[in-house]
């Protein structure tokens, strides 16, 4: 693999430190800044939107520029954006800089999926974005509990300084290695496009990224102060479980994909979601005791990202029915309904906070994804019936 795809590597890194270390640092900013713990939460929720707005709105006013000069470009608004949080004197200004880091966020895998397959013989294609995308999961196991720590015992403030030295890395040496003359896809129709952002099966596709996914971030957003609060470990030792969840994450990425790969997306996605139900049932009914509730997190880690690769195969899968030519666009839309999501599940996860209680989160979050799970037999059903029709026609 060439210089050039460590570069994607270590720059996707620091995006998703920078996403997701903010769980870990919630109850840390709330008691800083002066806010309730919803309202921290909601710095998940609004970095999320502005992923799910960056995405669309920047694709369509980039099209035409560059893939490399577009990918700098991202990386210097990501880094201004921490930047910005980092220097935040307050709840607000912290807010703006998660918005607009959350708006470079939502083209940057985009792009930098595209570039890597440029950068390699066509056999090698899935092989360079998987590359790319080591770098979140790297981030998910080492990044996140690495940011929580630095912001338990030297501020807040010092993680985002982090991710800005992370993120100049990542810059340098994109604009170092990523060659200048990579060549451009033909971007896809007007026509085309509206195809994947109509069609009634695609659309629900993303209905059930939001749901399902977005039910999970209604208890992960509030694992630290959980953690805290509820089961009493310490500062230090959330770190550690989150560390432990970050390594259960990434093996439940890799077998996601396996089981989708093998048994299909739709029946891998009923066993992922009802998996992931189970897990805030038990995270629930086990925060009060320090022991069950590490081995909670741990099992619940496995099933919380494991859906994944199912949701974006089958996204993909659709598209190659629907609109071939723009099956990219399609998968642009499914990243920002898995922020979509995000931002749903830590908003309503801040008002079962905020109404409930914390031990209520996991319970609320459970019930969300059995709404996901409906969604998937419902799309199922619809393709069986489309598969028939089709059969049908062709037999006549």
């Amino acid at each position: 693999m060439p210089l050039a795809l460590w570069a994607l590597t270590i720059s996707a890194f620091a995006v998703g430190t920078t996403e997701f270390v903010i769980v870990g640092l919630i109850p840390t900013i709330a008691s800083d800044l002066g806010v309730s713990l919803p309202s921290a939460g909601l710095l998940v929720s609004l970095y999320a939107l502005g992923v799910t707005i960056g995405a669309p709105i920047l694709t369509a006013l980039t099209g035409k520029l560059p893939r490399r000069t577009l990918l700098l470009s991202l990386l210097v608004l990501f880094t201004v954006g921490n930047l910005l949080a980092a220097f935040a004197p307050s709840y607000l200004a912290l807010v703006t800089a998660r918005f607009i880091t959350g708006l470079a966020h939502g083209v940057f895998f985009a792009i930098a999926s595209t570039i890597a397959t440029k950068l390699v013989p066509k056999d090698k294609e899935s092989s360079a974005i998987a590359l790319v995308f080591l770098g979140l999961t790297v981030a998910l196991v080492t990044g996140v509990p690495l940011g929580t720590w630095i912001g338990q015992n030297f501020g807040w403030h010092a993680t985002f300084f982090g991710v800005v030295v992370l993120a100049l890395i990542g810059l340098g040496a994109s604009a170092w290695l990523i060659p200048s003359n990579l060549e451009s896809d033909e971007p896809p129709s007007l026509r085309q496009q509206a195809q994947v952002l109509t069609s009634p099966r695609l659309l629900l596709v993303y209905l059930i990224t939001a749901v399902g996914y977005g039910g999970n971030f209604i208890a992960f957003t509030y694992l630290a102060p959980m953690l805290t609060d509820v089961t009493g470990l310490s500062e230090g030792s959330v770190s550690l479980v989150i560390l432990l969840y970050g390594v259960s994450v990434a093996v439940g990425n890799i077998l996601g994909g396996k089981l989708a790969d093998r048994i299909g997306p739709v029946p891998a996605l009923t066993i992922v979601f009802g998996g992931l139900a189970l897990s805030l049932i038990l995270l629930g009914l086990g925060l009060t005791s320090s022991w069950a509730a590490i081995a909670v997190t741990l099992f619940w880690g496995g099933f919380a990202f494991g859906n994944v690769p199912p949701l974006q195969s089958y996204v993909v899968q659709i598209a190659r029915e629907v609109s071939p030519e723009a099956t990219d666009v399609a998968s642009g839309m499914n990243i920002g309904a898995f922020n979509l999501g995000i931002a749903f599940g830590a908003w309503v996860g801040g008002h079962v906070v905020e109404q409930m209680g914390l031990q209520a989160a996991p319970y609320v979050g459970a019930a969300i994804v059995v709404i996901g799970i409906i969604l998937v037999r419902w799309s199922g059903s619809l393709e069986r019936k489309a598969n028939g029709r089709e059969v049908a026609h062709g037999r006549a």
